[in-house]
């Protein structure tokens, strides 16, 4: 696409972006039905299905650049989003439920089980950090300690989101006596038969793939033409772009109700990015984490950090608004306004 001019550049980028937009709108709407009829439960769907699903650019992008060998690409794909993408929760806060008496996104959505997702997205970012300063040269068949901890960690996380989802030691099960009820869905079978959700989710997350890749090429070459740092695009505009499927399905799950769907879908699919290092690794064959440059681990870094706000937000439940939004929302804002600051120093 770098020969495209780039006014035809920027068409393709909004074509893209408004078939992301609709398809992730789809996905929730289907993932709503799989929950039910496969008896996830709104967190271990969004944490799972959902969250596999808005991935999938980031998943194709990074297979493409593990075979092709530009490791960087495949470090920075996965490792530049993560921030922005917690920060979707701003717009999910602001922008999900709106008018007199509404309260913070965090507070709504109660649940110690949405702390543990939270935490277990903190743990891998440890892992992508500490992985980041191991020398090359400690694979074996083609794996490395790194990525099989995160891919660990990530399973072990699923299990533990299993268990919390059907009973945990405290009182209303780890939810806030009055937080979002979980809402009362239609039956899946008047609602939309197993076999359309099945088709519509498919379809969905094929265009969202498509579109997904599209959008981040149509991106880059405008990017290179009007000379803006691709560190920097990438962790502003290109993430947003890219997290459009986030944003579409989150807005969508708030107003069918389910608060805890929107939350986890973000935490899941933080989660779930790193552990395609774990492909990468095995593609390429070389250790992948140790080709992390200074923006990536400083983004890394900043994504744990907004996401323990969010934890104790979920915790502290703040029912105080500014700006229209949550207070812990207001403050991950301000943190990833810093942070970008920090990001221009770096890449300076």
């Amino acid at each position: 696409m770098d020969s495209l001019p780039f006014f035809l550049l920027v068409v393709i980028f909004v074509a893209a972006a408004a078939v992301v937009w609709v398809a992730g709108i789809q996905l929730s709407k289907a993932t709503d039905v799989l929950d039910a009829r496969l008896h996830l439960g709104s967190a271990l769907g969004g944490l799972i299905v959902l969250a596999v699903a808005t991935n999938l650019p980031e998943i194709a992008i990074t297979v493409s650049a593990a075979v092709s060998g530009n490791l960087e690409v495949a470090v920075g794909n996965i490792l530049g989003g993560i921030a922005l993408q917690t920060v979707v929760l701003v717009i999910l806060d602001a922008f999900g439920k709106r008018g007199r008496g509404v309260k913070p996104l965090t507070y709504r959505a109660a649940s110690l089980t949405l702390v543990l997702e939270g935490l277990v997205v903190v743990a891998v970012l440890a892992v992508v950090i500490a992985g980041s300063q191991l020398p090359s040269g400690l694979e074996v068949l083609r794996l490395t300690p790194d990525v099989v901890l995160i891919a660990a960690l990530w399973i072990v996380g699923l299990i533990l989101v299993q268990r919390a989802g059907s009973h945990l030691p405290w009182h209303e099960d780890g939810r806030a006596p009055d937080a979002t009820p979980k809402p009362h869905k239609k039956d899946p079978a008047k609602a939309m038969s197993m076999k359309k959700a099945v088709v519509v989710f498919s379809i969905s997350a094929l265009a969202t793939l498509v579109a997904g890749v599209v959008l981040e090429r149509a991106g880059d070459a405008a990017s290179s033409q009007i000379g803006l740092s691709g560190v920097l695009f990438g962790a502003t505009v290109l993430a947003l772009a890219t997290s459009l499927p986030e944003i579409s399905t989150g807005l969508q799950a708030i107003r069918q109700g389910d608060d805890n769907l929107a939350i986890s879908d973000i935490f899941g699919g933080n989660a779930f990015l790193p552990v395609l290092f774990l492909v990468a690794t095995v593609i390429s064959g070389t250790a992948v984490l140790p080709s992390a440059n200074a923006a990536d681990i400083y983004l890394t870094a900043l994504a744990a950090l907004l996401t323990l706000v969010y934890v104790v937000g979920l915790i502290f439940r703040p029912q105080r608004r500014l700006i229209g939004m949550g207070v812990d929302s207001f403050v991950v804002l301000v943190l990833y306004a810093v942070g970008i600051g920090g990001l221009f120093a770096i890449s300076a």
